[in-house]
């Protein structure tokens, strides 16, 4: 049977997936594929480390040019992580004519244009599934799948961390702390949590999405980019007696004109089928004009989904070789003349509902004042709650508001936060609902 060898560099927790798919569902593949693959050259600095996985010690080496200089390996998988040296080993293997798959979404996000760039001049393939929601298909689906679309509307909820970390503090009424801690235990949550509770894990992913949907190159510095480390238990509980649950939302929405990226909490409706998305999985709500309403849903991350995800790149890679052709479908969807620079809604352009949570000094006429400041700059209360003490000579106060421009919104709060009556600072939630946008 014919074969196809490839190269990996990076032996770690995706590059161990990688290896035990290969040799698990070998016959499944060749079944699909007509041939076989071969994982010819392992590189990685540990190369003594058990993985649980049986190799070859044979194929295992320190040294990446042992990978990037062996002219039978077709196909190198970049499963380092990081942007350096992960981003010059890329380019080095594209300078050498061999196709990539990686799973690198920080990298592609961050140097995406470079590499893409590099593989155009080159005629060679960048696969990529891996770098977004792990084993979810969503890469592929907007390449290919939804290429009759437009896509007005995209929301995801694309980092497990977070929506774990939420998820436990809305069952168990804990503090972020106290479920951070417990996810960093379980293995959910890294030793610095930064990139996922601070939402730019999913900029990253963002980012790469709408370069597929968009046909745009998006600068992550536009991408606004909020995380979860300030929602109290108090903001889950009084979002649920409203109806909603709240969760860390990638969106993207466009009507033509500038793009609206952003990340952030959001309140969803709690019986939307992403708010019911729990504890470590992601999905990603897609709304095209012809096709409708789409969701994905899964693993968003793992040792054997994000490798399910990268032998699927490189299957669709050893199936172009087999029959001779190449770019049969463009590496980021458009054809390289139609794409075009981001052009991203400022964050105080968008117009949203919101959700605010005071505290405030417990005395006559305070609610009376923030409304008229409200009020000023055209906001409007749809509800209003007003809660018993929750610190001494203190109240919270929680309202939603119809819709309203941001900058409006940030125009009030700076004057409601000097309020001698307003003893912390305000807590503001957008709310999406996805059924209401069209």
């Amino acid at each position: 049977m014919e074969r196809i060898h490839i190269g990996l560099i990076g032996f770690g927790t995706v590059g161990t997936g990688l290896v035990r798919i290969l040799q698990q569902n070998a016959n499944l593949i060749e079944e699909r594929l007509g041939l076989s693959i071969v994982l010819k050259r392992i590189g990685d600095l540990d190369i003594v480390r058990d993985r649980g996985v049986k190799v070859n010690p044979a194929i295992l080496t320190t040294r990446v040019a042992d990978v990037l200089d062996d002219p039978e390996i077709s196909i190198v998988a970049e499963l380092v992580g990081g942007l350096e040296p992960a981003r010059s080993l890329i380019l080095q293997a594209i300078a050498k004519g061999k196709h990539v798959v990686t799973a690198n979404k920080a990298l592609l996000a961050v140097h995406g244009g470079e590499i893409f760039a590099a593989a155009e001049e080159k005629g060679v393939e960048i696969g990529f599934e891996g770098s977004v929601v792990g084993g979810i298909p969503i890469i592929r689906s907007l390449k290919e799948g939804l290429v009759a679309n437009r896509i007005k509307i995209m929301f995801g909820i694309l980092n497990g961390t977070s929506n774990y970390i939420l998820t436990e503090m809305t069952n168990q009424k804990q503090k972020f702390q106290e479920v951070l801690k417990r996810a960093q235990e379980l293995g959910y949550a890294e030793a610095d949590p930064t990139l996922d509770v601070e939402g730019i894990d999913t900029a990253h992913k963002l980012a790469i999405l709408l370069s597929l949907a968009y046909g745009v190159n998006v600068k992550m510095e536009d991408i606004y980019t909020e995380g979860i480390s300030s929602i109290t238990p108090m903001d889950i509980e009084y979002a649920k007696e409203l109806g909603y649950a709240i969760k860390l939302l990638a969106i993207a929405k466009a009507d033509g004109g500038a793009v609206e990226a952003r990340v952030h909490p959001t309140l969803l409706p709690a019986d939307h089928l992403l708010a019911t998305v729990g504890g470590p999985f992601n999905a990603i709500f897609v709304k095209g004009d012809v096709v409708g309403s789409t969701m994905f849903y899964g693993a968003g991350a793992g040792m054997m989904p994000t490798g399910s995800a990268v032998v699927s790149d490189l299957v669709d890679i050893c199936r172009n070789i087999r029959v001779g052709v190449s770019r049969r479908v463009p590496l980021l969807s458009y054809q390289k003349n139609h794409r075009r620079e981001a052009e991203i809604k400022n964050i105080q352009d968008i117009s949203s509902t919101y959700y605010l949570r005071f505290t405030v000094v417990d005395r006559p006429g305070v609610l009376s004042r923030i409304s008229g400041i409200l009020g000023d700059v055209d906001i409007s209360i749809a509800s209003v709650i007003q809660k018993g003490r929750r610190v001494e000579k203190a109240v919270p106060i929680y309202v939603v508001t119809h819709e309203a421009r941001e900058k409006n919104m940030q125009k009030a709060l700076q004057v409601i936060d000097r309020l001698p009556s307003v003893v912390d600072k305000t807590m503001l939630i957008r709310i999406e609902d996805p059924s209401d946008l069209e």
